[in-house]
């Protein structure tokens, strides 16, 4: 069916960018990790967490179309396949694979229009940041860890991000290693786990680096940056 009416969405970010298209409507399911945006927890049920999923409630949600997102949730995609369901898998790592997903996501729910001129907006406030970012009299070093044990770093389009707030990422020669094993690193500076950063859509490129930006402001002074 075209544009799909019933969408399920395994990642918070499907669910943002449907919210911030006036496509929400077409949402009958969510994972339970959504928490942008803050009604879409009051609104939509709760079908699955990241690597897991309650299958059956999925199938008696009757979805025309299940947005998921990597290969970590490989495995819940092939069950629903196997169940006939149709299933778009994204894999966005990058700052530009975002705004594809941006795009792509509009063209499948009829609102391409729209998804262009959000993704026109959101590539305007990374060139903004980048221009601010020239400015600064100096790029703090940043290790931006995704995971604690093993450590874990090299996010591409945390990377990105880091670089366009104004920081140099202390491992973005590892940004393009899929693997979360060619990523295990050890370090002395640490930004921890931002939830803001970690989901690769809107928020990245929003809350996010803002987040980024002040938190590489506030270094420029001072040699360690915690974020919990």
């Amino acid at each position: 069916m075209f544009p799909p009416e019933r969408i399920i969405c395994l990642t918070e970010e499907t669910v943002e960018t449907l919210y911030l298209l006036d496509e929400d409507s077409r949402i009958v399911g969510i994972s339970g990790y959504v928490v942008r945006p803050p009604r879409a927890r009051r609104e939509k049920p709760r079908v699955s967490a990241f690597t897991s999923a309650d299958i059956p409630k999925i199938l008696d949600l009757k979805p025309d179309l299940v947005l998921t997102f990597s290969d970590l949730q490989a495995d819940i995609a092939a069950a629903l396949i196997r169940a006939h369901v149709e299933v778009h898998a994204f894999n966005q790592r990058t700052i530009t694979e975002i705004i594809d997903m941006i795009r792509t996501l509009g063209a499948l729910v009829g609102a391409a229009g729209r998804a262009d001129r959000l993704a026109g907006e959101l590539t305007a406030k990374v060139s903004v940041a980048r221009k601010r970012a020239a400015q600064l009299r100096r790029r703090p070093r940043v290790y931006f860890e995704e995971w604690d044990e093993p450590m874990i770093s090299g996010i591409g389009w945390v990377s990105e991000l880091i670089e366009a707030a104004g920081g140099v990422d202390v491992f973005a020669d590892r940004a393009s290693c899929k693997a979360a094993k060619d990523r295990i690193v050890t370090a002395e500076e640490v930004i921890r786990n931002e939830p803001l950063i970690l989901q690769p859509g809107p928020a990245a490129l929003t809350d996010g680096l803002a987040a980024l930006q002040a938190i590489i402001a506030n270094a420029i002074s001072r040699k360690t940056v915690a974020v919990s």
